[in-house]
């Protein structure tokens, strides 16, 4: 195993100053997750619906968040919500990467990853755990949610628990719609919901944009 002051002296004497930080961060990340002391786990990814932030706590998926939220404010958040002890780190989670990779390719309908719901409380929180359980290609209303969470009158806050789902894509709140079959409020934009609603029911995948 390469000591702290050989690590050092690589870093120093490196040209590629970018590829040495990433190594330093990763290998301080690396250290705090083993050490007990890395309490909010996160990295980026590319897809076809923009890029994605995806953290992490020891539990679980804590935080999916869309382009359009701005990922430095979702940090924060997440500092103040969870813990400041966050760092990017891909060990925990590379593989949901991998599976919404493979989701939007067409070859997989269930994310099989630990969820972390305490950034949802109460209702919300049941109406999120519901969610789970509509499959691929499903589409629920608000109404039928709020009634499977345990609050038929309460439709209303199901749509906003939806709405401010912490997890869209892996809990899949795109799958509720209103009664009359229009698409409703979504934290990734109605053009993010439309894309995934359309996938989901043509079978046909969605190509993450390459350079251009």
């Amino acid at each position: 195993m390469t000591s702290d002051r050989e690590f050092v002296n690589e870093l120093t004497g490196t040209a590629d100053d970018a590829a040495a930080l990433d190594r330093l961060r990763a290998r301080l990340a690396e250290q705090a997750d083993g050490d007990g002391l890395l309490d909010v786990a996160y990295r980026t990814m590319d897809s076809p619906i923009g890029d994605l932030l995806l953290a992490a706590t020891p539990e679980g998926l804590v935080r999916v968040a869309f382009e359009c939220e701005n990922h430095d404010d979702v940090l924060v958040e997440l500092s103040t919500a969870i813990s400041p002890r966050i760092l990017r780190s891909s060990r925990r989670v590379d593989d949901v990467a991998r599976q919404i990779d493979e989701y939007f390719a067409g070859r997989r309908r269930l994310f099989e990853v630990p969820v972390d719901l305490q950034l949802s409380k109460g209702f919300r929180r049941a109406v999120l755990t519901h969610l789970l359980e509509i499959p691929f290609g499903a589409r629920e209303s608000y109404k039928v949610v709020a009634r499977a969470a345990g609050n038929p009158g309460a439709v209303r806050a199901a749509g906003s628990a939806c709405a401010t789902n912490p997890i869209p894509l892996v809990v899949p709140c795109h799958r509720v719609v209103r009664s009359d079959g229009t698409y409703g409020q979504y934290r990734g934009g109605p053009e993010a919901k439309h894309m995934l609603l359309t996938m989901e029911s043509s079978g046909e995948h969605l190509r993450t944009p390459g350079p251009a």
